[in-house]
């Protein structure tokens, strides 16, 4: 984690759809990608993972979340280079 990443917490009120994050457990960075919905109640996220290229929900009591700059683009796995 970098000083332009966001720590977010244990609360998905500070994510929205399109914001890029980090999950990390423990150390280990399990997660990486765009948030695609949110579900504020039960503290629980969707993202398209970068780093698998599936989609997956992630239980924020779980993982430390980190939310990254806006600028930040990442090319999806086995997506073609342009």
């Amino acid at each position: 984690m970098n000083s332009n990443d966001q720590f977010v917490g244990g609360s998905c009120d500070e994510l929205s759809a399109g914001d890029a994050i980090e999950a990390f457990y423990g150390s280990t960075l399990v997660h990486r990608g765009p948030v695609t919905e949110v579900a504020l109640d039960q503290g629980l996220l969707w993202i398209l993972d970068t780093l698998t290229g599936s989609r997956r929900l992630l239980d924020m009591s779980e993982l430390e979340i980190v939310r990254l700059p806006a600028h930040y683009h990442e090319v999806l796995v086995g997506a073609p280079a342009r």
